[in-house]
């Protein structure tokens, strides 16, 4: 798996889900011929039926964009007759009518992008401790467009600021890189700057594999703040400095947080899907399976680069991404996950 990860061969040119946001490499697009209506009626027969009919729900809701979905909610409220506040109609009649991790994906599939990163961020903060994990992956693979998206929503649904709520929930080195990363403010320059690369990869190499101790505020603003093509330039700049990756120095010159965070920018400059690929691996690894991981990565995948993180599943495990999700998850959970997985490879 670390090959995969040390080869910086066509890095440089190769396409970045972290600076495009596009749609063409998901695996749920517009359904054509699309029609609220109909929709609403067959998911209000499936919900208020004798029993729910799961499949009816699984089909519509993993067979739809999300722009379709908002339409939907929408003809939902209409047809109902109620108030509508931000899809809470048709969340509360599938949060009565399933449960546990089906609940969740049904519910997550229902609500917009920036508003379901919104609620994972505030999941992860809300109570005693904070889960890292979910802001690194969160903070680590959004784009500027997106991460802008996330802010509005959460000033939106608190009526505080995120970076303001944020301050009082990371601290350290690791809250400073989490805080630049919640700015949105990486540099969108597709030129490359070789010289610039050259300078950056020696200023790394001396901040951390070239002294006694580590300057990790340097780590923190070269990788938080250079554009993508920038940063990739700079990684076969410092693998030529140094004869080891700037990843493979990270994990070397710091631990815990801090070092899980930077690692997870280097791997995201590279690939996103491929970082995102790995999570997934990481979530069915092993005893029992990490379903709040599985169902965020999948959701939020599924319109922007699934296609894209299927190849590099198979790339890095040797098995399609299908296959690990139909023998790690069953009943309508697993089924609502092929669905957006789409395909076997």
């Amino acid at each position: 798996m670390a090959s995969v990860w040390n080869d910086l061969d066509l890095l440089v040119d190769s396409p970045s889900s972290l600076t495009v946001t596009s749609t063409a490499r998901g695996t749920i697009k517009d359904k054509a011929g699309f029609k609220a209506t109909e929709d609403v009626l067959a998911l209000q027969k499936a919900i208020d039926g004798l029993g729910t009919t799961e499949k009816t729900l699984v089909d519509i809701l993993t067979g739809r964009s999300n722009f379709q979905r908002q339409l939907i909610c929408k003809a939902y409220f209409e047809t109902t007759g109620r108030q509508p506040l931000t899809s809470q109609n048709l969340v509360d009649d599938l949060k009565g009518d399933t449960h546990g991790d089906f609940e969740d994906l049904l519910v997550a599939l229902v609500t917009p992008p920036a508003l379901y990163d919104f609620h994972e961020v505030k999941k992860a903060t809300k109570g005693a401790g904070t889960i890292e994990d979910t802001l690194t992956e969160i903070f680590a693979s959004r784009s500027n467009q997106q991460m802008k998206a996330l802010s509005d929503a959460y000033l939106a649904e608190t009526g505080r600021s995120m970076i303001h709520d944020l301050k009082t929930e990371v601290s350290g080195d690791y809250g400073k890189t989490i805080l630049i990363l919640a700015e949105g403010k990486r540099d969108e320059s597709k030129t490359v700057d070789p010289v610039k690369a050259k300078a950056d990869a020696k200023a790394l190499y001396e901040a951390g594999e070239k002294k006694w101790g580590t300057d990790e505020s340097k780590f923190i603003d070269i990788l938080c703040s250079r554009s993508v093509p920038q940063l990739r330039q700079t990684l076969v700049e410092y693998k030529a400095l140094s004869k080891k990756t700037l990843q493979e120095s990270i994990e070397s010159e710091m631990s815990g947080d801090l070092e899980d965070l930077l690692v997870a920018i280097v791997k995201c400059v590279k690939s996103v899907p491929a970082y995102m690929a790995e999570r997934l691996y990481k979530s069915m690894k092993g005893v029992g399976t990490t379903e709040s991981t599985l169902t965020r990565i999948m959701v939020s995948r599924s319109e922007i680069d699934m296609l894209d993180v299927r190849a590099e599943y198979k790339k890095l495990f040797g098995c399609s991404l299908y296959s690990a999700i139909k023998s790690d998850t069953g009943g309508d959970y697993g089924e609502a996950l092929l669905k957006l997985c789409s395909e076997d490879d």
